[in-house]
């Protein structure tokens, strides 16, 4: 069982800058892919950034591509999810997640494709 628990500011001014860290248990961390979801009020689950298991792919929505950056650190049983040019949009509750969802970015942004999630952190983006 891989446990995975978050860490982060929570709160950030609209333009300002937020990093996570997500920390797993780490028996077969290096083994999965991890993506970070968002849960926004009145809203559905979305698909926020994704990075295979070896590092060599990473995927984005349109949404935030080129503003939010995922990286991971197998060494430390950590993945990372930097976020820049924080809107008011982007306030949701952030959730990261861990398994083996697929070989194409169609899989890769399901939720239904990760086994391993964390607790959720509240995002409050501030005008």
């Amino acid at each position: 069982q891989v446990q995975l628990v978050e860490s982060g500011g929570e709160l950030v001014q609209g333009g300002g800058s937020l990093r996570f860290s997500c920390a797993a248990s780490g028996r077969t961390f290096s083994s999965y892919a991890m993506a970070w979801f968002c849960l926004a009020l009145g809203q559905a689950r979305e698909f926020v950034a994704a990075i295979s298991w070896n590092g060599c792919s990473t995927y984005y929505p349109d949404s935030v591509k080129g503003r939010f950056t995922i990286s991971r650190d197998d060494s430390k049983n950590t993945g990372y999810l930097q976020m820049n040019s924080l809107n008011t949009e982007d306030t949701a509750v952030y959730y990261c997640a861990a398994g083996s969802p697929g070989y194409s970015y169609y899989y890769y942004r399901r939720s239904e494709g990760y086994s391993y999630w964390g607790q959720g952190t509240q995002v409050t983006v501030s005008s």
